[in-house]
């Protein structure tokens, strides 16, 4: 079957017409050693140039992880939670830093993720916070500045450019993959119908045009219809109004 990206490329048109470009990041999430797909990942990034922000689980990170990210520069380290666990109870949408525990614990945990990812990374790593599914409970933003971090990254377009003083707010916005049923590429129209609505919203104002446009992976599960799509997806990107963006805290 063809795949019809006509609405896309129009939208993409009108984009360079009106001289706009588009901020593009990549994120990937729940990192933890070297493995076939992150190989995988690490050759598409370099073929599309545009780096990956690897969202990585410190308590169970492996060395071999870190040899791997020395000599692949495109690959760049955030922290992703502290163990991936959920805390949620039964019935609840999974959670590892929702308000379920006391808030002392779950800081605990936030300030030994940026710590030991300093400790395997170094300077390489970003000081930006990635919780597991996406979710983390209000009351913890203001904190996170105080512990080292400088942005928090979860899903869906931003309502405001900071969580909370000293914590720039840096989502993504379009994820491939069909969680709630086969994990497999959910249906490519759809996709391509969120990203050129995405687009025209902040064309016309309805969303930040100023943060950055990010794509979410999980490289552990994709099968090669997600990896087809990834790739065709940023590839038109790249081709048209997109410019690749990488976080730095000092210019955020």
């Amino acid at each position: 079957m063809t795949v019809d990206w006509s609405a896309l490329d129009r939208e993409l048109d009108t984009w360079q017409e009106a001289g706009l470009t588009l901020p593009l990041w990549w994120r990937d999430d729940d990192a933890i050693d070297r493995t076939p797909p992150l190989d995988l990942l690490s050759e598409l990034s370099a073929h599309l140039n545009l780096p990956v922000h690897l969202a990585i689980i410190p308590k169970d990170a492996q060395t071999g992880l870190v040899e791997h990210m020395r000599s692949t520069p495109q690959l760049i380290p955030v922290v992703h939670g502290w163990a991936h666990q959920s805390h949620a109870p039964a019935g609840e949408k999974k959670s590892e830093f929702g308000a379920h525990r006391p808030i002392d614990d779950r800081l605990d945990e936030a300030e030994a993720g940026l710590r030991r990812l300093k400790e395997l990374f170094g300077s390489s790593l970003r000081p930006m916070f990635v919780p597991p599914w996406n979710r983390i409970a209000p009351d913890m933003l203001p904190w996170l500045a105080g512990l080292g971090y400088a942005a928090l990254s979860t899903f869906t377009p931003r309502s405001q450019s900071k969580a909370a003083p000293g914590l720039v707010q840096i989502n993504t916005h379009l994820d491939p993959i069909s969680w709630k049923d086969s994990r497999s590429l959910l249906p490519e129209d759809e996709l391509i119908r969120q990203v050129t609505q995405h687009l025209k919203d902040r064309r016309q104002g309805r969303a930040d045009v100023r943060e950055p446009y990010g794509i979410l992976t999980h490289h552990l599960i994709h099968n090669a219809a997600i990896w087809t799509f990834t790739e065709a997806l940023i590839a038109r990107l790249m081709a048209g109004p997109a410019v690749a963006w990488t976080y730095d805290e000092r210019t955020s």
